[in-house]
């Protein structure tokens, strides 16, 4: 089953997270000094807030995935909604995650993020072995575009 996913860029992170675990009356599953994350069952939300951003608010969207089969079916609806193939998601490095993931932008600009979770790792967006680090890349939003390039802004 799939699990939607929010992450937020905030200012004050000790503020967010008590206001957060009020908010959601329970502790982070995830908690570094820069990062904080929630994984609830009721909503079924992975919630994410860090102040890796200059930029507050809303970073990302997502889904998250429980097996690559949903991978890949959430990998074919974002074909369909941009109109061009995608590369196979390859093991990258974002957050406090590996994981393999595809990215795309709505007709405004907002990126949606869509992942399967592989493994945690000890340090924001850098990778324990070989893997690729990225978080919110552009990625093109307009059908005609036929390749995309990630850049390499991090959550």
């Amino acid at each position: 089953m799939k699990r939607f996913h929010i992450h937020l860029s905030v200012d004050n992170l000790a503020e967010s997270v008590a206001f957060y675990n009020r908010l959601f009356a329970q502790e982070p599953s995830l908690i570094k000094d820069d990062y904080a994350k929630w994984v609830l069952d009721d909503p079924r939300i992975s919630f994410v807030i860090s102040t890796s951003e200059q930029t507050l608010g809303l970073n990302h969207f997502g889904v998250q995935a429980d097996t690559e089969e949903e991978l890949s079916i959430l990998k074919q609806q974002s074909e369909a909604a941009m109109g061009y193939s995608m590369d196979t998601a390859n093991a990258e490095t974002c957050c406090y995650s590996l994981s393999k993931k595809y990215w795309v932008n709505d007709p405004s600009g907002i990126p949606w993020e869509h992942y399967t979770s592989l493994s945690s790792v000890k340090t924001f967006n850098q990778p324990d072995n070989t893997s690729t680090a990225c978080c919110t890349p552009s990625t093109p939003s307009k059908p005609d575009l036929k390749t995309h390039e990630k850049s390499h802004n991090c959550c």
